[in-house]
């Protein structure tokens, strides 16, 4: 699995090409739930005042994601894009502060964050969310921030996320702990572990 970035981590990361230019910076990431990917970025201009930039970053233009910058080529990977068409890409792709609900209907909590595969992957790989105490046995307090795994169904229907009820099996609040569950969470739905 490659590095693990929060989504609203990458809000206000430069967007730099091969050659060390700054061409922009991440305003909005745009998700696909259903898809389980980065489908682009909204853009901002380079300095503070600059504003929306009427341009977009299209996932398949993205050279590699990391911590501290979007990588593209050079400058024509930005896309000429209608900023209504962006604004509505960006709140379509919006998951942060939805109801989380498993596909058996019980409440879980609400979206935090949202976490994907850095380099060229952009694959949504967990959800961090104000759980409810139920999900996380023996503890006192009453909402816990807590990592559960995408799962291989997941929809978005208005503002509410669907996740599969077995993922809850692999929740935990500890993302080094995570990433072991997830892992073994993967495995699982690849038929790697019986």
């Amino acid at each position: 699995m490659n590095e693990l970035l929060a989504v609203r981590s990458l809000s206000t990361l430069p967007v730099v090409t091969l050659g060390g230019d700054a061409v922009a910076h991440v305003k909005d990431t745009v998700l696909d739930a259903g898809a389980g990917c980065i489908t682009g970025f909204t853009l901002t201009g380079r300095t503070l005042l600059s504003g929306p930039l009427p341009r977009d970053l299209p996932w398949p233009a993205v050279y590699s994601l990391g911590h501290h910058a979007v990588m593209v080529r050079d400058r024509r990977a930005l896309c000429d894009l209608p900023l209504s068409v962006a604004r509505r890409d960006a709140l379509r792709g919006r998951l942060l502060n939805a109801q989380v609900v498993t596909d058996e209907g019980d409440r879980l909590g609400t979206v935090l964050d949202v976490l994907v595969e850095g380099g060229t992957s952009g694959r949504i790989v967990a959800f961090r969310f104000a759980a409810h105490r139920e999900l996380v046995p023996g503890s006192r307090h009453r909402r816990h921030r807590v990592y559960v795994p995408r799962g291989e169904t997941v929809s978005v229907s208005g503002r509410s996320l669907v996740v599969p009820a077995h993922a809850t099996t692999y929740a935990t609040d500890d993302l080094p702990d995570f990433v072991a569950r997830a892992g073994a969470f993967h495995a699982r739905r690849t038929g790697a572990l019986p």
